[in-house]
């Protein structure tokens, strides 16, 4: 591995007091390729950054998946490290996690927090949130990614490109978690150390407006990678519902002789839409199968050929171009001998 292939990204807003010794810790490890995305910081931390040898870009907006989504146009390196700024990550980790993208055995790789979380690192009340948050994403998007919350990134920047990323602030993560398993992108999972927040930094982290955004995201994702939970879940839930209703009205009827017209109307509609988006969650979700059974075959089709091309290729290094012309190693273009011919 050299430094040109491995891109390390720093999303930050207001980690003036933190941003310098990330760095630093990077550079350090041999990384000199460290790229910082900021939005819009007021504390110095662009100058900061520059000062202790990072390539600085503010972002057009706010927001850490803005940050996230900007950068992968300015990133070249076919792998990518990214990282928060705060100081809360061992940078010595670093090569644990690249090793199984340089390995080939994944293309993505998760840090879990929680294998080595140091005192102080999280409150209780976050500790709870992640881990309702993790069993929320297994059971809605069927993986077990261990943290899908951590700031702790690394992958291959030809896989994060087929993404279809819209998150602008926190629920990157999630975001970038859902399309792992809705590509089949090879996820792995490797320990990491978590650190307590210096105590001259503060938190840009709301443990109650951002981890509802992640909850309503985790849920709202389903729709293209689970259908038959978004759907079924809000149809079963009317069918309850409607069937609470009409077991109301049912009793008021037989044993009170009390009708409740309204109430009854308002029981059968539920029944009714609950019964059909679930009809309509098992329809939507044989149409993901089917769709994603045709993706992996072109993908394969595309490999092979990929391959066939690859073998084909003269051994002499030159490359027959559509026009007549032979593209020679160094990369420039010789006129073919018919051709010469004819000039001649």
């Amino acid at each position: 591995m050299t430094d040109s292939q491995v891109c390390v990204l720093v999303p930050t807003y207001q980690e003036g007091e933190t941003i310098g010794r990330v760095v630093d810790g990077f550079r350090e490890q041999g990384f000199d390729n460290v790229l910082v995305v900021d939005g819009h910081s007021t504390d110095g931390t662009q100058d900061i950054a520059r000062e202790h040898g990072a390539r600085v870009i503010e972002q057009s907006r706010t927001g850490k998946g803005q940050a996230v989504r900007e950068a992968l146009d300015y990133i070249t390196a076919p792998y990518v490290l990214m990282i928060d700024g705060d100081a809360t990550y061992d940078p010595a980790d670093a090569p644990a996690m690249l090793e199984p993208l340089l390995d080939g055995r994944a293309q993505h790789v998760i840090g879990d927090r929680f294998a080595d979380m140091r005192p102080g690192a999280m409150t209780r009340l976050n500790r709870m949130g992640n881990r309702f948050i993790n069993t929320a994403f297994e059971v809605i998007h069927g993986r077990n990614f261990g943290d899908i919350l951590s700031g702790y990134r690394a992958f291959t920047l030809d896989s994060v490109r087929r993404f279809e990323l819209t998150a602008n602030g926190f629920t990157i993560e999630t975001e970038l978690a859902v399309e792992c398993v809705k590509h089949r992108v090879t996820t792995a999972v490797v320990p990491v150390s978590y650190h307590s927040r210096p105590d001259e930094s503060d938190t840009n982290l709301s443990p109650f407006s951002d981890g509802g955004r992640i909850i309503v995201a985790l849920y709202a994702l389903a729709k293209t990678n689970n259908p038959l939970f978004y759907f079924g879940s809000v149809g079963i839930l009317l069918v309850l519902v409607g069937a609470t209703l009409a077991g109301y009205v049912g009793i008021e009827w037989f044993t009170r002789n009390i009708s409740h017209e309204a109430i009854a109307v308002v029981s059968g509609v539920a029944i009714l839409l609950g019964a059909q988006l679930l009809a309509f969650g098992v329809l939507s979700d044989m149409v993901v199968v089917v769709n994603r059974e045709q993706t992996r075959r072109l993908e394969e089709l595309n490999d092979r050929l990929a391959a066939h091309f690859d073998e084909s290729r003269p051994d002499d290094g030159r490359r027959e171009r559509a026009d007549g012309e032979r593209e020679s190693p160094a990369g420039d273009y010789e006129r073919s001998p018919l051709e010469r011919d004819e000039r001649a």
